[in-house]
């Protein structure tokens, strides 16, 4: 039912997914999104995720898991996390991938506005739970979703972070992306 109402969606407000590899690689992942400068870029990610029938979650502020709509935040992949608590996040991250498959959502920004470079949690996560990273943008002037764009668990546990993150930071100037608000995505992420 996800699928369709996914593709539904999409197709009504214009916009397409490309999909850059093997659908597979959407599978059991940590899924790099950028730029990530408003709130509709989670909810395309969503929609662009349920088009292609894969299972996604995402890290969120456990208020909203708790909230009256916390149903709906978890029956979206949503994950509560307790912020005023110190977290071993990135050794939580790995149990949960020893327990299932899935994607999990993680903007490297680590907030909507600009910043002078990304946040290592994500790059941490996947060595800790030996997944791959895989990348993801939504680029708004072509409505056109990038999805699948995957670095290779053995290729991040063998290479520098800096190697990692100069080809994370190629495949983003390449694209020309567009985001939603262009002046709050610095492509220097590193």
């Amino acid at each position: 039912m996800k699928k369709f109402i996914g593709k539904l969606i999409l197709k009504i407000i214009g916009w397409k997914v490309v999909l850059q590899g093997d659908v597979n690689n959407l599978d059991r992942c940590i899924l790099a999104v950028a730029p990530h400068t408003h709130n509709s870029e989670y909810l395309l990610g969503n929609l662009a995720y349920w088009s292609l029938g894969k299972p996604l979650k995402i890290i969120i502020k456990d208020t909203h898991t708790k909230a009256w709509y916390g149903g709906i935040v978890k029956a979206l992949g949503g994950i509560g996390i307790d912020r005023s608590q110190k977290n071993d996040l990135v050794n939580f991250v790995a149990r949960q991938f020893a327990k299932e498959d899935f994607s999990l959502v993680i903007t490297p920004e680590g907030t909507r506005s600009w910043v002078p470079k990304w946040r290592k949690g994500f790059y941490h996560m996947a060595l800790a739970a030996k997944v791959p990273i895989v990348l993801a943008a939504g680029d708004f002037k072509t409505k056109t979703m990038y999805l699948g764009y995957k670095i290779p668990y053995e290729k991040i546990a063998s290479s520098s972070y800096e190697e990692i993150m100069k080809e994370i930071q190629e495949y983003y100037v390449n694209y020309k992306i567009t985001p939603k608000v262009p002046q709050n995505w610095n492509p220097q992420i590193y």
